[in-house]
This record gives C-alpha cells, sequence and structure tokens, in this order.
C-alpha cells in the first residue's frame, strides 16, 4: 500500500465494492468499477460534495463517525478499518467508548434481511444505519445530521418518526428510551458524545430530566406497533428489538405476520419506496 493518503484509501476501496454487496442494484452502464460516489454517500449518511472533498484531499479532518461510516459502507476488514483510522489521523474508538462499528458478522445477518426493514442504533440510541426497506417504510433517514439521527432526542424533542402511539405507549416508549440511555451512561462514563447528548437533553426537554431520575422500568424486548405510511395508510406491525450483547448494538426489525393485509401493505410500502429512493 505504497503512497496511501486517506483520500486514495477511500477512492480505491469504493472502485472495489461491487453495488450488489452492499444491496443496491447493478443496473446501467458504469464508467468505473464499483461504488459511484453518491451511491456511497448515501451509505454513509453525508453529502456527495462532502465525499468529493475527502476524496480529493480537500477536507482532511473527518470525524469519528464518519470514518466509523466509511469503514461500515466500503466493507472493510478489522485490519483495514484500524488503517482507514490511521490514515485520517485519529484512533480507532476503544472499547470504552459507545461503539457505532458494525462487525461483519452483524453485517452478515443485514444482508440476509435485506428486504426486510431494519436499523440499527448504538447503546445510546443514535441511529448508526438503516436499509432501504426501512427507509421506505419509515421515511429517508440519511439526510439526518447529528442529535436528529438520536432516538431519544426525536421522540421527546424532535419530530418522532410515522409510528402512531397513544398516549400511554408513547409515555412508555419515552420512559423504556431515557431508562436504556442512562444504563449506556453508566456503563461508558468517559464517552464524551453520551454526556454531550445527556446534557443537550437536559436542557432541552423537562421530560427527559423528570424520566433521567425515574426508577427504570423492566425491559420489554418487543413491541406491536402501527405505522402511518403516507402511501399506503395504517399497517400494525411487529417491532422487534434485538441486542447484539458484544456489539452493543440494538437491531430494530419491522415484520408482519404473512399472508395478512399488513404483510401486502408492508410490502406494497417497500416497493413504493425502494422506487422513489433510487429515481
Amino acid at each position: 500500500m505504497e503512497n496511501w493518503d486517506f483520500a486514495g484509501a477511500v477512492r480505491r476501496w469504493r472502485e472495489r465494492v461491487a453495488p450488489d454487496a452492499v444491496g443496491l442494484p447493478a443496473g446501467g452502464r458504469r464508467r468505473a468499477p464499483g461504488l459511484r460516489r453518491e451511491e456511497l454517500a448515501g451509505l454513509v449518511g453525508i453529502s456527495v460534495d462532502y465525499l468529493t472533498r475527502l476524496e480529493q484531499g480537500r477536507a482532511t479532518s473527518p470525524s469519528v463517525q464518519v470514518v466509523e461510516a466509511l469503514a461500515r459502507g466500503l466493507r472493510l476488514s478489522d485490519g483495514e478499518r484500524e488503517l482507514l483510522f490511521q490514515l485520517s489521523g485519529q484512533p480507532a474508538p476503544g472499547s470504552n467508548v459507545v461503539s457505532a462499528r458494525i462487525t461483519p458478522s452483524v453485517q452478515r445477518i443485514l444482508d440476509r434481511l435485506s428486504n426486510t426493514p431494519v436499523a440499527v442504533y448504538d447503546a445510546a440510541w443514535t441511529l448508526v444505519t438503516a436499509n432501504a426497506p426501512y427507509n421506505a417504510l419509515m421515511g429517508e433517514t440519511t439526510a439526518w445530521r447529528g442529535i436528529e439521527r438520536n432516538a431519544v432526542w426525536r421522540n421527546l424533542v424532535g419530530p418522532g418518526n410515522r409510528a402512531v402511539h397513544t398516549p400511554d405507549e408513547k409515555a412508555d416508549l419515552e420512559t423504556q428510551l431515557v431508562a436504556d440511555l442512562r444504563l449506556t451512561a453508566a456503563r461508558y462514563p468517559a464517552d464524551r458524545r453520551t454526556r454531550q447528548l445527556v446534557s443537550e437533553l437536559s436542557a432541552q426537554s423537562p421530560r427527559f430530566v423528570e424520566l433521567w431520575s425515574a426508577d427504570a422500568p423492566a425491559p420489554r424486548p418487543g413491541r406491536h406497533k402501527v405505522i402511518d405510511h403516507p402511501s399506503v395508510g395504517r399497517i400494525a406491525l411487529d417491532c422487534d428489538t434485538l441486542v447484539v450483547a458484544e456489539d452493543d448494538l440494538r437491531l430494530m426489525v419491522y415484520s408482519a405476520e404473512p399472508g395478512t393485509d399488513d404483510a401486502e401493505s408492508l410490502s406494497l410500502a417497500i416497493v413504493l419506496g425502494t422506487q422513489q429512493l433510487v429515481e
């Protein structure tokens, strides 16, 4: 790997990734092998302009979050990920901070769920990635930046999502999210981003302050949700949150009972949404 710098590494690794390896259609004539810039930018959650500046060496200080997202989008091995962090000028996150790392084994799980809506959150409930069916069902997530990607903030301060909640369901969801975030803050006391998140939530949400000091509820691994889709209408789904213990990730998976009207509605929502995403 002689004469490699960060810009060159990203460029070369992008060119070796086959579109179908990341769940993208390979159709159409391609002037160069691998992913187009706009495709990688969409996978990573950054603008095409910023990716262009990174690849041209005009943006030289990417954040840890951007480097981690690039390593994930480029499907780097553990060794290549370490190299990418070295080339960025900063060490890879250690075990004492909340990780956004999706390991190859977890990525294989996501690849096998490519037709099922799945969102992956870190231990602080910040969105790491969402697949195309999830974006089709719940709305596009790639434009979210910073605190907008955090589920605690979105439910207590921000715009929420397409899920329909009764007042009791909303209160229960808020309680569960804050209780889990409190456990994460205790588990990773050195994590600066989690401390900053707690500080911002405390400043913006009296409800958060109230829940932060409340008794922790019993965990609930699965919940029933109703999604109000703008084109299809209301869809009743099972929403199961699967915790990857060693990696401390949360996989939120949406499904419908086969053969039901809700299953047909979910399929239609995914078809409509993924068509719009590739137009």
